[in-house]
């Protein structure tokens, strides 16, 4: 009798369980939805945004034109400090005198050599692509913590606008390196690294002057969030990076480095300036007019210090509670862990997790979370519980399987709005800006525009007016009229929702303050009654 023939093994379906499970996870509307609309899903489009900015900066590079403007007097002003000059008065160009701080001199002589004596044009543009990237990842790095603006918003900016990808790959200005470091610095400062985030700083400072816009914010930030001392310590860190980068200059000729680097009295021609088109040349030039700004300037950090001291008491107040509950957290979140393991080896049901006192938040704590998230969903328009950063809520998972998580880097936005609105005051208020200036407060303006309380279509029409003006060349009594207007309404309404904010927090801790002494209250005159039934 013939054997009978075996039977071919039964192919698993597990691939293909799990073809299905990505393609009902992800390719649907509400993923889709979720990816535009839903601050949480940044870290995932940054990632297609980084990729299509490569794409389009190779294509600018080899497309467009160069526009020479500033390169050539840099690598001239370069080139005398390579051949032994380091007296500042005698460093020139095409276009004048060196006028930044010696880390320009050393980051554009390295640049000098690597573009064959600046003569290596479209590898330089390169460079600057890739420059550009890192910046771009840097700034998307800030918003993905935040959670404050939608995804779509950051795609349209990026892409819309000429004058940026103008200003690092087609012009090659200095400006995108200062603006690196500061961006460095606000990352490193935000995930508490503060040397690391001192000495980027003040190496944008060595770059350019204009990272000194920051710098008021940067000392209450400091002051709030280390104490007198260890902000001594920081700024010392900071004024210490300063002489070792200007040594060879401040130990050769120390006055004529600190005037031509540090020249606040420097007078702009009034043919380059973009903001103030409409004002009479004598006027633009007139020493009573920069006072005026300056004035103003000071005035408006003053009047906007109680409510940006406001915003970082309450970053370091959760940045505390981090501290405390993560542990805390973390120690859930295995439990859970282990119960999925023990669930996938013994197919069985899971283990609930033994009741830890520990693990248990206090009503306090409870309470504050809650408000936490909920202050946080109104200024960012989330209405679901505050959900991990890399995906939406899968229904399918079981309740118990779910881990803890909170997502505590969305209390940035209490310490980048006073950093952006601090550099934004600044430029609102600088006596002339040029076209590469933009650099100075792009990447914040969506920020600064999904702090008010616009609508959707004042956002956009503000945004799109401020880059209007920008590449208006060359400007025109319109177009710095129309920036003024863009940069007041701005103001106004970041203004409005700061200081809105500040009286609500008020008024919610007064409430809170009253409702504990009346609990107090309660609690003693119980006492004193039992007290009084007792004896």
């Amino acid at each position: 009798m013939a054997p009978k023939p075996s039977k071919p093994p039964v192919r698993s379906n597990k691939n293909t369980n799990i073809v299905q499970k990505i393609y009902k996870k992800y390719v649907n509307f509400k993923f889709v939805k979720y990816l535009i609309l839903d601050p949480a899903a940044l870290p995932i489009v940054s990632v297609f945004i980084l990729l299509a900015e490569l794409l389009l900066n190779v294509f600018v590079i080899n497309r467009v034109p160069y526009t020479e403007i500033d390169w050539k007097a840099y690598m001239q002003e370069c080139e005398g400090f390579l051949n032994g000059t380091t007296d500042y008065t005698l460093l020139k160009g095409d276009t004048g005198p060196l006028v930044y701080p010696a880390a320009f001199v050393y980051i554009y002589s390295a640049l000098y050599f690597i573009t064959s004596h600046g003569q290596n044009i479209r590898l330089a543009q390169y460079i600057f692509g890739v420059i550009y990237l890192l910046q771009m990842w840097l700034v998307l790095r800030l918003y993905s913590k935040s959670r404050k603006v939608p995804p779509y918003v950051l795609v349209i900016s990026a892409f819309t606008s000429y004058r940026i990808h103008s200003i690092y790959v087609l012009r090659l200005f200095n400006d995108p390196v200062a603006i690196l470091f500061l961006y460095a610095a606000l990352n490193l400062f935000m995930d508490r690294r503060w040397t690391w985030g001192s000495i980027c700083f003040s190496l944008g400072v060595g770059c350019k002057m204009n990272i000194l816009l920051f710098a008021p914010a940067l000392l209450a930030f400091y002051l709030i969030n280390l104490g007198f001392l260890k902000t001594v310590l920081q700024l010392a860190i900071c004024g210490l990076g300063q002489l070792v980068i200007g040594l060879p200059f401040l130990l050769t000729h120390p006055w004529s480095y600190i005037k031509g680097s540090f020249d606040l009295g420097r007078i702009f021609e009034h043919k380059w300036t973009v903001n103030y088109r409409f004002l009479p040349r004598e006027i633009f030039e007139n020493k009573y007019f920069h006072l005026t700004l300056l004035a103003l300037h000071l005035l408006l950090i003053i009047v906007f210090a109680r409510p940006a001291v406001s915003y970082f008491k309450n970053y370091v107040r959760l940045r505390a509670l981090q501290d405390m509950l993560q542990p805390q957290l973390a120690q859930q979140n295995k439990r859970i862990k282990e119960n999925k393991v023990n669930k996938a080896k013994s197919k069985a049901a899971p283990l609930k997790p033994k009741p830890n006192v520990e693990e248990k938040l206090t009503p306090d704590q409870e309470a504050f979370l809650h408000s936490f998230e909920k202050s946080l969903q109104k200024s960012t328009g989330l209405k679901g519980p505050i959900k991990p950063a890399n995906e939406p809520v899968n229904n399918d998972e079981a309740e118990d399987d779910k881990e803890v998580s909170i997502h505590f880097d969305q209390c940035t936005q209490l310490a980048l709005l006073p950093f952006f609105l601090c550099n934004f005051i600044g430029v609102m208020c600088a006596r002339s800006l040029h076209y590469q200036f933009y650099v100075w407060y792009f990447h914040s303006l969506p920020y600064l525009a999904w702090s008010a309380e616009f609508s959707l279509g004042l956002r956009y029409l503000l945004l799109g007016l401020i880059e209007f003006c920008w590449n208006t060349y060359p400007s025109t009594d319109f177009s710095s009229f129309v920036l003024h207007l863009c940069h007041l309404i701005l103001l106004f309404g970041v203004a409005r929702t700061m200081f809105k904010t500040i009286n609500q927090s008020t008024t919610v801790r007064k409430h809170e303050e009253e409702l504990i002494q009346k609990s107090a209250a309660s609690n003693g005159a119980k006492m004193k009654a039992k007290k009084q039934k007792h004896n």
